[in-house]
């Protein structure tokens, strides 16, 4: 099962839609987006610092998926700076470089 953490910006467009409708539910917005392309929304927060939001999104995705709602997203205008990071095995990715090195011969 895939884990993403997909971050990014609020818009103006975006903040000013907040202030029209100070209670509407980003989470669950968040959250039907994530459903659409198969996955589950673990935990959505908005937050302080350099991105606006933050969510945790796991299932049987590929990247592509996660991939298709940054377009989808960043295309109403609502949001920009959409970041994906993907959840690894850094043994397995170690393992995977033992390996390589062993059959690499470096230049020189």
């Amino acid at each position: 099962m895939a884990k993403f953490i997909v971050m990014g910006n609020y818009t103006a467009q975006a903040f000013k839609g907040f202030i029209a409708d100070p209670n509407q539910d980003r989470a669950a917005a968040a959250t039907a987006l994530s459903e659409a392309v198969g996955g589950k929304m673990e935990s959505f927060m908005i937050t302080r610092g350099q991105y606006d939001f933050v969510g945790v999104v796991s299932g049987d995705l590929g990247f592509e998926a996660t991939a298709a709602v940054k377009l989808a997203v960043e295309a109403s205008g609502a949001i920009k700076n959409f970041t994906i990071l993907e959840e690894m095995d850094m043994a397995r990715a170690a393992g995977m470089a033992s390996k390589a090195m062993s059959m690499y011969k470096p230049a020189g």
